[in-house]
């Protein structure tokens, strides 16, 4: 996992200078002895229906609800200041679900069908009024949280779309990529005059983001582009990070003239290595609430330029299994393949990481808190989301 430092981020310096961070640090943690407090683990569960769980994301002011996406389409919230068992084992292979199935029901806030097909991101919007959902139909649609009502639908991707992202300023402003291998901008203020008619155009789109020349040249409409797995919307507000599942490049777009990838971060050159081995992308790209740094998680081990640190000790096997920095850019928290976490401090990145057990399958989607300090949750293939104060 490499972590990138942010080729706009002078105000940002400035501005911590003048009027110190925006968010709270906390001490760092120690190293094996850390005693990290588990709220409590949550199954999803459907009446019955247990899929896996795929994206979670808090809410940005009620941190105490965390919103968690899954392979059947569900879009679920949870209220994590309920006192739920946490046993991070699936209720039904637990033996214990008559007993916690009451306390699992009071968790869980409201659900609903978002779409018929796996939603691979969410994320909170407008003040937390409105929730956003990227999904394997090809759609990203706009829900109005309290009533659980689509109110956009954002249509025009040929491939199920892995990432979404808004502007860090301006929700109405989004940003999504997807397994066609294009990135989009959406804004949601151009809809049609019609109450009817939810579906709103992209305003801008760059196919084959991560596609290189040759293979434009030689494969163009005979087979599908290089999947875009993550993007980002910079937070100095013009930029954008994209991250492939082939190419291990992460690719920085100014929005101004989005056509040309302004900055390229790739591994170093070396033929040799080159020949004897593939590529194998980044699974997830994320950024502290400053934009100071970029992180990626890689699925090779390749040093990257412009990389400035470098963390390892977990297993990244498939793209599910996600990374972030959190918010104060003081740890970044990894899922893995081996069924743990992992937590570095990022200032000692070749320290070993702390281990969070707790779960009985692959680690994928995780998410910080941004107004709790040290909250963060994690989800798992054992069917549960987890949540800690690290």
């Amino acid at each position: 996992m490499d972590t990138f430092k942010h080729q706009s981020f002078f105000q940002d310096i400035k501005s911590r200078e003048l009027h110190g961070y925006r968010v709270k640090r906390r001490p760092y943690i120690s190293d094996e002895s850390s005693d990290f407090n588990q709220i409590g683990a949550v199954a999803i569960d459907h009446n019955g229906f247990t899929p896996p769980p795929i994206a979670v994301s808090f809410c940005n002011k009620n941190s105490h609800i965390v919103a968690v996406t899954d392979e059947g389409g569900y879009l679920s919230l949870f209220n994590t200041r309920v006192q739920i068992p946490s046993s991070s084992t699936h209720l039904q292979n637990a033996g214990v679900f008559n007993e916690n199935f009451a306390i699992y029901r009071k968790a869980k806030v409201s659900e609903w069908v978002a779409h018929d097909n796996a939603i691979f991101d969410v994320c909170w919007i407008k003040e937390d009024t409105n929730i956003l959902t990227a999904s394997g139909d090809q759609s990203i649609k706009v829900w109005d949280a309290q009533g659980k009502q689509c109110v956009r639908a954002l249509m025009g991707h040929t491939g199920s779309v892995k990432s979404i992202c808004p502007h860090p300023t301006n929700h109405d402003i989004i940003v999504s990529g997807s397994r066609d291998g294009s990135f989009a901008l959406w804004d949601l203020r151009c809809s049609d005059s019609s109450s009817e008619n939810l579906c709103i155009p992209s305003i801008a789109t760059v196919d084959e983001a991560h596609s290189s020349p040759s293979r434009r040249r030689t494969r163009r409409g005979k087979a599908s582009s290089v999947s875009i797995t993550s993007i980002l919307y910079l937070k100095d507000e013009l930029s954008i990070a994209s991250a492939g599942a082939v190419d291990s490049v992460i690719k920085f777009w100014d929005t101004r003239n989005i056509k040309c990838p302004v900055i390229q971060a790739c591994p170093h050159p070396d033929a040799s290595i080159q020949k004897a081995q593939r590529f194998h992308g980044v699974s997830s790209l994320s950024q502290d609430l400053n934009g100071a740094f970029i992180s990626a998680s890689c699925m090779d081990s390749r040093q990257k330029k412009r990389t400035v640190k470098t963390f390892k000790g977990c297993k990244i096997e498939s793209f599910f299994v996600k990374s972030a920095i959190s918010p104060d850019a003081a740890h970044i928290l990894s899922g893995s393949s081996d069924g743990n976490a992992y937590v570095w401090q990022v200032n000692k990145p070749l320290e070993d990481p702390v281990m969070l057990k707790g779960h009985d399958g692959e680690v994928t989607a995780l998410d910080w808190c941004t107004s709790e300090t040290g909250k963060a949750a994690t989800s798992s293939d054992d069917f549960t989301v987890s949540c800690r104060e690290i």
